[in-house]
Formats: C-alpha cells, structure tokens, sequence
C-alpha cells in the first residue's frame, strides 16, 4: 500500500538516480576498485592490494607535486580572495553604468576558455617580445623567461590563476555586499569611523559566511589545479610539469601516469588519495568553524 502511495515519486526522481548511479556513483565504485589492482586498460586486473598507494606515496613526483600544491595553495588562495575583495569594493563604489561595465570587465577572465587564457598569458610572459618582458625593459631589467625560470614560473602561474578567477570571487563577493544593511554604515560614519575602519569592523564581519564559502571553494579548485599549468608550460601525458617539475601537481601527476604510463590502477589510487585529502581538510574547515560559532 505505501509503495503504491509514494510510486508516482519515485517514478519522477527515477531518471535523477539512474544518471546519478551511472555517471557518479558507478565510476567512483569502479575507480576504487581498480586503486587495489594492476591495470593498464586492456588486461585483466591483477590485484596488488596496497601496492599502487605505497608506490604513490613513495615516489619523488608525489612529494614534488604537494610540496608546490602547499605552496600554491598557501599564496594564491589568500591572494586571490584578497584582489577580489578589493575589486568588490571598487565595483560597490559605483552606481549605474560604470558598475555594470567593471563588473562585466572583470568578470570576462572567467569566462575565457582555458587555453586562450593560457595563449594570452604566454605571450604576455614569452622572453625579448613579450608584454611584461617589454614593460620591464624600460626600466632596465633584463628579459626573464618566466615559463622556463624555476625561480618565477610558479608566481608566473600565481598571477594566472588570480587573473581567470577573482572576477568569480568578486561577483559572489559583491553580493554579500549588497545584501549588509546601509544603516551600519550611516551609524559608523556618524561615530567619525574612516573608511578603512568600517571596512575592518562592519565590513568583513558581515562577510564572514561568504568569505568562508570563497575560500573553501577556493581551495577544493586549488587542489585540483591541472588546465593553467599544464597549458603553460605544453605540457603532454609523456612530459609535464614544466623545468625540473616546477609546475608539477597531483592532477597533472595522475593524468600522467594513467594516460602516459598506462598505470591506471596508480592514478586510480592518487585520485583517492587526493580525495581523502581534499575531504579531510574541508571537514577541518567546517568543524572549526562551528567550533568558532559555538564560542
């Protein structure tokens, strides 16, 4: 009787589940399957149990590639919340036309495709003719090979990466703002507060579920970093990360060794090991947050 009641329900999320179950679930069962197995796409898996996580763990491409995710991560998160925060208040500023006309501005990076932001960026960063190469000539400084330079490719990719998504930021940003109540400020204004002094303390305070979201969004993508490093640098499933592996991450290290090496079962085990860190640190993220809410 009750499966009859509720039939019309289930028959309307239906479709929902069986796409769920074979474009999500499906593959994430099979993905773990095949972390515990020898695999190279045509033969029989063979299973090594823990084998391909030791190896991965083991390897010196892994440890290069988290020690410059850390150091991406620990720069271009707080960095690019930072621009886009001051690219909202700049937006914010503005009534009408003008704010309509930067918001677009600033937000069209977002919507570049990847490889024409990376083709631009290159040409801005190519040595002798590039834009940036010519700018510091005339102040003297000699022409740097930024893609190919291990001492600035990774603030090369900082800057990339901060261009193609502050705009995001901003425009999620820019809502918060809208929605704090004018009255704090007119009360603050009224107490003599400057304006940096309502930014500290009404501002910021007012964005702080928002800020939270940016920067746990932030750094999930941040985690899985592949596109604007692998375009920069040309790379190909036979040859990434750039110069002595400067721009070596964990994706670009897993597409390798799954569509280069033909070791499926060991990019199989670095996705889950990149996994259960991304998940593990975000848990930290929200628990100590409302641990914070509580006090």
């Amino acid at each position: 009787m009750t499966l009859r009641r509720y039939l019309p329900h289930y028959l309307m999320i239906a479709p929902f589940m069986v796409l769920f179950a074979a474009f999500f679930l499906y593959p994430i069962l099979s993905g773990l399957y095949y972390s515990f197995h020898d695999w190279n796409g045509v033969k029989t898996p063979e299973f090594v149990g823990l084998t391909n996580y030791q190896k991965i763990l083991a390897s010196r491409d892994f440890s290069t590639a988290m020690t410059n995710l850390l150091w991406y991560i620990s720069i271009t998160v707080p960095l690019g919340i930072l621009v886009a925060l001051g690219l909202a208040l700049l937006v914010d500023s503005f009534t009408g036309r003008w704010a309509n006309f930067f918001r677009n501005a600033y937000f069209l990076p977002v919507v570049l495709p990847a490889f024409l932001a990376a083709t631009i960026w290159r040409w801005i960063y190519a040595p002798n003719f590039g834009l940036l190469n010519m700018i510091l000539g005339w102040f003297g400084v000699p022409s740097v090979n930024f893609l190919n330079d291990t001492d600035t490719m990774l603030y090369a990719l900082i800057a990339v990466d901060v261009w193609v998504s502050a705009g995001f930021n901003m425009v999620i940003l820019l809502a918060g703002l809208k929605n704090i109540p004018g009255e704090l400020y007119e009360a603050a204004r009224l107490d003599g507060a400057s304006k940096w002094q309502q930014i500290i303390h009404i501002t910021i305070p007012m964005l702080g579920p928002v800020l939270f979201f940016v920067f746990t969004y932030g750094f999930i993508s941040a985690m899985q970093v592949f596109d604007k490093p692998w375009l920069l640098t040309g790379s190909s499933f036979t040859s990434y990360g750039g110069r002595r592996n400067a721009l070596l991450f964990p994706v670009m290290d897993m597409m390798g060794r799954g569509f280069g090496e033909v070791k499926f079962g060991e990019a199989a085990a670095y996705g889950f090991l990149l996994t259960i860190t991304i998940v593990a640190v975000t848990a930290l993220m929200f628990g100590l947050r409302a641990w914070r809410e509580r006090k």
